[in-house]
Protein backbone atom coordinates (compact mmCIF):
# COMPACT_ATOMS: atom_id res chain seq x y z
CA UNK A 1 0.00 0.00 0.00
CA UNK A 2 1.25 3.46 -0.81
CA UNK A 3 1.58 5.35 2.45
CA UNK A 4 3.34 8.63 1.79
CA UNK A 5 2.70 11.51 4.11
CA UNK A 6 3.67 15.08 3.33
CA UNK A 7 6.35 14.98 6.02
CA UNK A 8 7.86 11.84 4.46
CA UNK A 9 7.89 13.51 1.07
CA UNK A 10 9.54 16.66 2.42
CA UNK A 11 12.39 14.52 3.79
CA UNK A 12 13.20 13.32 0.27
CA UNK A 13 15.61 15.22 -1.95
CA UNK A 14 14.18 16.67 -5.20
CA UNK A 15 15.79 13.94 -7.39
CA UNK A 16 14.39 11.25 -5.06
CA UNK A 17 10.94 12.81 -5.38
CA UNK A 18 11.15 12.77 -9.17
CA UNK A 19 12.19 9.11 -9.09
CA UNK A 20 9.34 8.23 -6.70
CA UNK A 21 6.90 10.12 -8.91
CA UNK A 22 8.00 8.12 -11.97
CA UNK A 23 7.61 4.87 -10.02
CA UNK A 24 4.09 5.85 -8.94
CA UNK A 25 3.07 6.80 -12.50
CA UNK A 26 4.33 3.41 -13.75
CA UNK A 27 2.50 1.60 -10.97
CA UNK A 28 -0.71 3.50 -11.74
CA UNK A 29 -0.35 2.54 -15.38
CA UNK A 30 -0.01 -1.11 -14.40
CA UNK A 31 -3.12 -0.95 -12.22
CA UNK A 32 -5.11 0.69 -15.03
CA UNK A 33 -4.00 -2.02 -17.47
CA UNK A 34 -5.07 -4.74 -15.03
CA UNK A 35 -8.49 -3.14 -14.69
CA UNK A 36 -8.89 -2.61 -18.45
CA UNK A 37 -8.05 -6.22 -19.28
CA UNK A 38 -10.68 -7.43 -16.86
CA UNK A 39 -8.24 -8.97 -14.44
CA UNK A 40 -9.15 -6.60 -11.67
CA UNK A 41 -6.80 -5.87 -8.84
CA UNK A 42 -6.21 -7.44 -5.48
CA UNK A 43 -7.13 -4.17 -3.86
CA UNK A 44 -9.60 -1.93 -5.71
CA UNK A 45 -8.51 1.05 -3.59
CA UNK A 46 -4.92 0.80 -4.91
CA UNK A 47 -5.45 3.17 -7.86
CA UNK A 48 -6.93 5.86 -5.67
CA UNK A 49 -4.10 5.56 -3.13
CA UNK A 50 -1.50 5.91 -5.89
CA UNK A 51 -3.24 9.00 -7.31
CA UNK A 52 -3.28 10.60 -3.87
CA UNK A 53 0.43 9.89 -3.35
CA UNK A 54 1.18 11.49 -6.73
CA UNK A 55 -0.89 14.53 -5.78
CA UNK A 56 0.96 14.87 -2.47
CA UNK A 57 4.35 14.81 -4.18
CA UNK A 58 3.26 17.39 -6.74
CA UNK A 59 1.84 19.60 -3.99
CA UNK A 60 5.08 19.53 -1.99
CA UNK A 61 7.08 20.30 -5.13
CA UNK A 62 4.82 23.25 -5.95
CA UNK A 63 5.02 24.58 -2.38
CA UNK A 64 8.82 24.51 -2.54
CA UNK A 65 8.86 26.26 -5.91
CA UNK A 66 6.60 29.04 -4.64
CA UNK A 67 8.59 29.35 -1.44
CA UNK A 68 11.89 29.76 -3.26
CA UNK A 69 10.54 32.45 -5.63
Amino acid sequence: MVRLTASDIRKLTPPERVKKLEELYNELSDVRIQIATGGGTENPYRGRAIKRAIARILTVQREEQEGSS
